[in-house]
């Protein structure tokens, strides 16, 4: 199937998919998070009258909010203002477990229950209820005009990969709240950590410094255990699950492997265990890495921010998706530069070609220079930010390169 026919059979299932969700008495779908989208005029002629500035607000506070309950941080914030104030969690039950010989209690996690269920109900209902309304935000209101805010406006995942991301993003979210809740009881119920309540406990230069050391430690971290993820046989057994979605949307970002997921929760949350730390501004690095996530797996071209000038663009990870194996980094590029794995003009990336590396573009063939060139338009100049494709090839460049075949 040529790459023609590939976009014009996605653009047909995205609006078949919309004119599903339009039809009345149509089979109801409890995984799906588009439920705004049958309300699309009704919620736009209501949309047109805020401000926009007010619009901007309510959508950054939507997209915060299922920020943290990707992960069902909101109950370890519950948890961590409570100590700050004096408050420890209290005694809602006598009754004793047991696991393997130790008790609930020698554990610190004893009332767990009160811990997980309200996490389940929470994260459940923000990334279902706040989820449809990012949804019909960023993608229903605007679909007819893709060129003017989407990564790759000529892809659309189908129904099929759209149906996907959501019924596995709401598995893993099951692992991922339940990873919190542990977390949170057993620090409530006084277990030991690095953290700590008194500002002034470790001096202030220390609560100050934490906050780049904080985001520079978890973002280094973060770009090895992705890079490793990328290594053949974990892409092959658990993270190619992450890479069925080529255009990702806001709901690609908890569509991971359970394992996966995991092990990026458990390793992220060591370091409260190994430096002392304010429990503020670790979670405040870990709140603004949960928002940037979902902005970075949107498909929207958004740009940093003038005060974000270590913050990639959205393209730098929808390119990552785009072409697999480049691009590690999350919030700061500067480790892909280092260790050679930033994406460049001069070479390509596919699924079969891993590290990071890439094949040099001279090295293509007729048919695999025609595909490059195809998928390389596939891209929108307005999301980089000099207004064009960094990496789209010019006249003199293809000439040259065709003159060697």
């Amino acid at each position: 199937m040529s790459f023609a026919d590939e976009t014009s059979m996605a653009k047909m299932g995205a609006k078949k998919q919309k004119q599903k969700t339009t039809k009345n008495g149509g089979m109801f779908d409890p995984m799906s998070v588009t439920w705004l989208e049958k309300h699309d005029e009704f919620v736009s002629g209501i949309w047109r009258k805020i401000p926009y500035n007010v619009g901007q607000v309510i959508a950054t506070v939507a997209t915060f909010l299922v920020g943290i309950s990707i992960n069902g941080d909101w109950v370890n914030l519950f948890v961590h203002i409570r100590k700050q104030f004096g408050y420890n969690s209290p005694a809602l039950s006598n009754r004793t477990s047991y696991l393997s010989g130790y008790t609930l209690e020698d554990l610190k996690l004893q009332n767990f229950l009160t811990f997980w269920i309200p996490s389940c109900i929470i994260s459940y209902s923000i990334y279902f209820g706040v989820g449809g309304f990012l949804h019909w935000y960023y993608y229903v209101r605007q679909r007819d005009k893709p060129e003017e805010w989407k990564c790759q406006p000529k892809k659309w995942l189908s129904p099929e990969l759209e149906r996907h991301e959501i019924i596995l993003g709401s598995i893993t979210l099951l692992f991922n709240f339940t990873v919190t809740a542990i977390l949170a009881c057993y620090l409530s119920n006084g277990g030991w950590s690095m953290v700590y309540y008194k500002l002034d406990e470790y001096g202030w230069l220390w609560l100050i410094l934490q906050f780049p050391v904080v985001y520079v430690i978890l973002d280094y971290e973060i770009y090895w255990i992705h890079r490793i993820f990328h290594f053949p046989f974990l892409y092959k057994h658990f993270h190619k699950l992450h890479h069925k979605y080529k255009q990702p949307t806001a709901f690609s970002v908890t569509a991971i492997h359970p394992v996966e997921s995991v092990t990026i929760q458990v390793l992220v949350v060591l370091i409260l265990f190994v430096i002392p730390l304010h429990w503020f501004p670790f979670y405040a690095v870990a709140i603004y890495n949960y928002y940037h996530g979902i902005i970075d797996h949107s498909g929207i071209n958004f740009k940093a921010y003038w005060w974000q000038p270590w913050q990639p663009d959205a393209i730098f990870h929808d390119n990552h998706h785009q072409y697999f194996h480049v691009n590690f980094g999350f919030n700061l590029s500067i480790w892909d530069k280092i260790y050679g794995t930033h994406r460049v003009k001069d070479r390509v990336y596919r699924e079969n070609t891993f590290y990071g590396r890439g094949k040099l573009i001279s090295e293509l063939n007729e048919a695999e220079l025609q595909e490059e060139i195809e998928l390389r338009d596939h891209e929108n100049p307005l999301a980089y930010r000099s207004n064009t494709n960094e990496n789209e090839l010019s006249a003199v460049e293809l000439k040259k390169l065709k003159l060697k075949k």
